[in-house]
């Protein structure tokens, strides 16, 4: 899998929108009324390029938001394209981007190799494959899990965790409120790529800024 698509989306102009995500490039657009979403939303399938591409388009009583793929390795640049219109369509309908709603939550699942067990969970939860290594949600709603290889050497702790992808300038804000809310980060030799952090009771939960923070080093995390 080749990292060119989403950088060269990060290294873009015109995309300040959006956000780069596990999942890929994602907006949302905020409105006054469920109807203004609605029109939002119709202008939006109307850009040049959008059809067929397996976007996904999710209106809210007062938010729009839009997901240009599924998994951050399909980026191309034809998205880069497509985000820059889909901006313009929103701003003319008086819509404006909100970075700091923009978030995905993954559900990670630790094995070793030759017990990873993908089928199954593409068959409990009604997924279906986006790569050979995840299961999605076909409505676009629900999180992806992924399936997490190990080496057969290290020790299974934290069979599952949860990924929290956020946009690299609302990384602080979400790091914080975890921390306020009794949370204690355990991990953070990855930052600025993610922290992990742990309730009370031992559940981890990572907050990402990867892919969307990779090209600001300068990301300290909390003091």
């Amino acid at each position: 899998m080749s990292e060119d698509g989403w950088r060269a989306f990060l290294a873009a102009e015109g995309v300040e929108d959006w956000v780069v995500l596990h999942g890929g490039a994602v907006a949302a657009f905020s409105v006054d009324s469920l109807r203004a979403a609605a029109q939002v939303a119709e202008a939006i399938t109307a850009v040049p390029g959008l059809a067929g591409t397996a976007a996904v388009l999710t209106i809210a009583d007062t938010r729009v938001t839009v997901r240009l793929s599924r998994d951050v390795w399909e980026l191309e640049g034809r998205h880069i394209v497509l985000a820059r219109a889909i901006s313009a369509v929103a701003r003319a309908h008086g819509a404006l981007a909100d970075r700091r709603a923009v978030h995905e939550v993954q559900v990670a699942i630790a094995a070793k190799p030759d017990a990873i067990d993908v089928d199954f969970w593409r068959a409990v939860l009604g997924y279906v494959p986006m790569a050979d290594d995840n299961a999605v949600d076909p409505l676009g709603h629900g999180s992806t899990v992924w399936m997490q290889a190990i080496d057969h050497a290290k020790p299974l702790r934290h069979a599952m965790h949860i990924d929290v992808s956020v946009a690299r300038d609302h990384v602080q804000a979400r790091l914080d409120a975890a921390l306020a809310a009794g949370g204690r980060i355990v991990d953070a030799t990855q930052a600025p790529s993610h922290w992990t952090l742990s309730d009370r009771a031992g559940n981890r939960v990572c907050i990402c800024a990867w892919p969307d923070g990779s090209a600001l080093p300068q990301l300290d995390g909390p003091a």
